[in-house]
């Protein structure tokens, strides 16, 4: 078993669309009626909607920005007291979709530089993955979300030092902004020893 094996599954014949949402329950059974009443109320495809640890209930969605800004405002208003975060964005990076598939993140050689974002939900590490990766060029190495991490996120990034550092500071700054950031580091020219671990 690899370490990612347990994010959430897409299948295959799925795509994440220029636009995402994603909504964050503490109730798995809120959280199936949400993933119900956003279906009835908008044209979305469900990407995956699954109890993540410890206890919370997450779903993925796309479709056209209208539909999801719809199918959110329905979750927020039966989501309630439940509702633990929320995301919507209009224009996704493609490597975030790479990031939730990628089932290895294990890579060979020498980097140069590592960032690293911890967050408290998923939904800031997804947005901080969009956010770093639109602030530089940076490629992602994990995105990792709530499963075998007691509900925690968090998300791995690599590049040049100037570029990893203006990647995670903005990322880090979207989840701090949410009152989401656990914690930030950057690691200039990381031991070959760890790199063969990432």
């Amino acid at each position: 078993m690899t370490r990612n094996d347990q994010n959430p599954q897409m299948t295959e014949d799925q795509t994440l669309g220029p636009a995402i949402a994603l909504l964050e329950l503490c109730s798995i059974a809120r959280g199936v009626e949400v993933a119900d009443a956003i279906l009835w109320e908008s044209d979305i495809e469900l990407l995956f909607a699954t109890p993540v640890q410890p206890g919370k209930y997450v779903m993925l969605f796309t479709g056209s920005v209208v539909d999801l800004e719809s199918a959110v405002m329905r979750g927020r208003e039966l989501g309630g007291k439940d509702l633990v975060d929320q995301l919507l964005i209009p224009q996704v990076h493609p490597q975030v979709e790479v990031g939730l598939r990628r089932r290895d993140g294990h890579i060979d050689g020498q980097i140069d530089a590592l960032g690293v974002i911890e967050t408290t939900t998923v939904a800031s590490a997804v947005l901080a993955a969009d956010t770093a990766l639109k602030q530089a060029t940076v490629d992602l190495l994990e995105l990792r979300i709530a499963n075998g991490l007691g509900g925690k996120s968090y998300l791995s990034v690599t590049g040049e030092v100037s570029d990893v550092r203006s990647a995670v500071q903005a990322g880090a700054r979207s989840a701090e902004d949410g009152g989401k950031l656990a914690r930030q580091v950057v690691i200039p020219r990381p031991h070959p020893s760890l790199v063969k671990h990432l």
